[in-house]
């Protein structure tokens, strides 16, 4: 069997994936129904063909999500689009999407899926895609699915009646992914005394995050607990830690944890309520390594978006930073292709790829409070190997997008202003993979000038762009 060829312009009008799978409002093309059959019935085809290679006969397909009202319909649409290519489909529920990056690699599947948008709000969804191996499907295989999609030929390719695959439920899934989660934390240490604020945004670590810290011993505070389908992300979790480190405060906790609705990003708090993004945890965690030997080819990778402050603090600590574009998937490419184990977002994404095949929050934490642990230091301790250099983040919705350098006056404001922080900082601007969005990063030691900069530039391309 062999792909129907595209016409490329219509391939590339038909784009799906963006930086961290398919993204869409539901009931909003392509996420609704019949798009998301095809999806499901183009990743059956990729793995029919052995494009996407199974590591058992049985050519079976986990899917898991969170806890959006819209993650039933689509998960429907796609182990029907799945089954009807003859694939055999396991139903995990809500898992963090680390979970299934790890379960699909531990139960042999051919692939493993996430239902989620992530850190977006409720009416948004996405899917997720993961390689027998446990990462990320490659931009090429990306690519195929988008093609085939788009083709009006799949039909042609499903099997006979007697092939079509079946769907069931794992019900131990949850459990599986605790046990792995909890091998990640040293066995010579316990969380005994330690008492936690833990905030789930509602998300898909709700159940099993709580359990993790509680089994290792600590005292969790439990906020963002309750999804009702509709409350994911919403004033709570890692894209709104102020309440965590109110909490903190008022339970006089040792630290505080927010993690983002699929759980693949962190947010930590230290005892005094101080608010730390995946810049201290890269730091704090790269130190440490080194100090133990452990910190491969004394590397840690990053991406654009990281304070100056983090690659200034490694250097001068004798730790090479590699920089790659925004994006966890990116950060990931770089370490595999390397063979180094720690990299991240400022966001939160945190890959230990010892531990796991993608950015894993709560495995972040747990070996933030191993290093607690192990040193005997408080989290404001720790935290404070970083200074970080002055930065200003503007996110401004746009309804168009074209290349900045095409845009008539862009380059000569972009050299006005470089000539203002003379060398002292940086402006760097780029549109969200996953969002009607652009991002522009200002840095520099003077957070007046770096202030007006970033909204000059928010009101020129506002401007431009509507």
């Amino acid at each position: 069997m062999t792909a129907p060829a595209q016409d490329k312009n219509q391939v590339k009008s038909t784009k799906l994936f963006g930086t961290d799978g398919i993204r869409g409002t539901s009931n909003q093309h392509p996420m609704v129904p019949d798009v998301v059959v095809k999806i499901g019935q183009a990743i059956g085809y990729l793995i029919r063909t052995k494009k996407i290679s199974s590591p058992s006969q049985a050519n079976k397909v986990v899917i898991g999500k969170d806890t959006r009202l819209s993650g039933y319909m689509i998960e429907q649409a796609l182990a029907s689009g799945l089954n009807s290519m003859g694939i055999y489909v396991q139903l995990v529920g809500p898992l963090p999407t680390p979970g299934i990056g790890y379960l699909t690699r531990t139960m042999r599947a051919a692939a493993g899926i996430v239902i989620s948008a992530s850190h977006n709000a409720f009416q948004d969804n996405g899917i997720k895609i993961f390689g027998p191996d446990g990462f990320k499907l490659d931009d090429k295989l990306e690519k195929e699915i988008e093609a085939l999609v788009a083709s009006d030929d799949l039909h042609k390719f499903l099997p006979h009646s007697k092939e079509i695959g079946r769907t069931k439920r794992i019900e131990d899934a949850q459990g599986r992914y605790i046990v792995h989660a909890k091998s990640t934390f040293p066995l010579a240490y316990t969380l005994d005394g330690m008492r936690i604020v833990l905030d789930t945004a509602h998300g898909s670590a709700y159940k099993v995050a709580p359990a993790i810290f509680e089994e290792l011993g600590a005292e969790v505070i439990q906020l963002g607990h309750q999804p009702n389908g509709i409350n994911i992300n919403d004033k709570s979790g890692a894209l709104h830690p102020s309440q965590i480190a109110q909490a903190v405060i008022q339970y006089r906790a040792d630290v505080g944890i927010g993690l983002d609705g699929d759980a693949d990003r962190v947010v930590m708090v230290d005892e005094c309520g101080k608010i730390l993004n995946g810049d201290h945890i890269l730091a704090l965690c790269a130190l440490h390594l080194k100090q133990k030997g452990l910190l491969r080819h004394n590397t840690v990778v990053v991406t654009e978006m990281s304070n100056f402050g983090l690659e200034q603090k490694m250097k001068e600590s004798g730790i090479n930073v590699v920089k790659t574009n925004v994006g966890d998937k990116y950060v990931v490419e770089a370490m595999r292709k390397n063979n180094y184990n720690l990299g991240g977002e400022q966001s939160g994404h945190i890959i230990f790829l010892d531990d796991s095949t993608t950015g894993d929050g709560v495995v972040a934490a747990l070996n933030v409070l191993s290093v607690m642990k192990e040193t005997g230091k408080k989290m404001s301790e720790l935290s404070g190997v970083l200074v970080e250099v002055p930065q200003i983040l503007i996110n401004c919705h746009v309804e168009k997008r074209k290349k900045l350098e095409e845009i008539a006056g862009y380059i000569d404001l972009l050299k006005a202003k470089e000539k203002l922080l003379q060398g002292q900082g940086r402006i760097f601007i780029r549109f969200s993979g996953t969002e009607p969005l652009i991002r522009i990063l200002v840095e520099g030691s003077d957070k007046n000038l770096i202030s007006q900069i970033a909204e000059d530039f928010a009101s020129f391309l506002e401007k431009e762009l509507k």
